[in-house]
């Protein structure tokens, strides 16, 4: 077997349940040897997030997102065992941890007290809401889903918030994470430093609202709600009960108005469809849900409580929030004229040594025609 991108990276992780896990698994898939620090007993605790559990009695949760790792056990709250980890820490070049803020300092396993046994280690600190103001919150993928405003734009209906299928945030947020731990790297190998690398739920889902945030940012508008339609594009939403193949062929109409064959024979008709895509001609037609009342016990309306942190919120109410946790969800472009500004949601990764540059804002068409092949 050739060996992969990174190989001879060693990444000792401390992160249980699913960002932090999916990050690691990601550097180990490129080759990095990952060592799991896992509590006594227990373990990590998808370890029995089941059913389904496979053949040795793991859950299945688990085993999607801790291939390609050694497992260590280790009770932090040993001094002996706090020992051995910083042993493991001396032959690592990235450390992994997903605590609540403060926890790892409090068991004298934060960055400053590593670095001194590492100088060149690359920290990565995965949270819930930062490690400023939103220090304090446990964060969880369902919580942030519902503070961030994403359940706000999901659902079967406005005003019926509702969780994405999967832990949506913990994954892009361990994909973010992974990204920042590249980066270091990579810096690293340029210039024998290593840094701290943080990034946490809520500024992820912040950025990962693309389109919906920025639409937001320009004329502070809360954005609607779309369940499966796409704002700003021809796709406006599907029928609930149509066949799938039905679907699937007015999904492709939808898309792309060209695709759609004209109702009258004749090269002037398709000319003209074609005209109309390409100078912004009428909208593609709006397909109505069919709205389908709830029944049983589910009838009962979700009402948020005004000042809880689960409460699910309107994308304006994100923002708001985001401010108010230090997470600057706008960034300012350097160089940029009053006539030019184009609010962006921050990136959310945070590099301690080289930090997320905003050099310019996004191109205008053809901006770049004299750059060199």
């Amino acid at each position: 077997m050739s060996p992969g991108a990174l190989d001879g990276i060693v990444v000792a992780d401390f992160s249980r349940v699913l960002a932090g896990p999916y990050a690691t698994m990601l550097l180990g898939d490129l080759g990095a040897e990952i060592i799991k620090i896992e509590r006594p007993g227990t373990g990590d605790d998808t370890r029995a997030w089941g059913p389904p559990f496979d053949h040795e009695g793991n859950a299945t949760y688990f085993n999607s997102v801790n291939r390609n790792k050694t497992s260590v056990v280790l009770d932090l709250g040993n001094d002996d065992d706090r020992a051995r980890a910083r042993d493991l820490v001396r032959r690592a070049d990235v450390v992994v941890e997903n605590f609540r803020a403060g926890t790892m300092e409090r068991l004298g396993l934060g960055y400053d007290d590593l670095r001194e046994v590492k100088p060149d280690l690359i920290y990565c600190s995965i949270t819930g809401f930062g490690n400023q103001g939103g220090a304090a919150l446990s964060g969880y993928d369902l919580l942030v889903q519902a503070v961030g405003g994403l359940m706000s734009m999901t659902g079967p209906e406005p005003g019926a918030p509702t969780k994405v299928g999967v832990a949506l945030v913990d994954v892009l947020t361990g994909l973010h994470a992974s990204t920042g731990i590249l980066a270091a790297l990579h810096h690293r190998t340029a210039t024998g430093e290593g840094q701290r690398v943080d990034t946490n739920l809520l500024s992820v889902l912040l950025s990962s609202l693309v389109n919906q945030a920025s639409g937001y940012s320009v004329p502070t508008r809360s954005p609607r709600f779309w369940a499966i339609g796409i704002p700003a594009s021809p796709v406006r939403g599907l029928p609930d009960r149509r066949p799938p193949d039905r679907a699937r062929r007015r999904q492709r109409q939808t898309i792309h108005p060209a695709l759609r064959r004209p109702r009258c024979p004749g090269t002037g008709d398709r000319r003209e469809i074609r005209d109309q895509h390409r100078t912004g001609g009428p909208p593609t037609a709006t397909v109505r849900r069919r709205q389908r009342p709830l029944r049983g016990p589910w009838r009962r309306p979700l009402v948020p409580h005004p000042e809880h942190p689960g409460s699910a919120r309107r994308a304006d109410q994100r923002h708001r929030r985001s401010i108010r946790l230090r997470q600057a969800p706008r960034p300012r472009h350097r160089r940029r004229r009053p006539r030019q500004q184009h609010p962006q949601v921050a990136n959310p990764i945070s590099l301690s040594r080289t930090p997320v540059q905003y050099r310019s804002a996004p191109p205008r068409l053809g901006s770049g025609q004299e750059v060199r092949a």
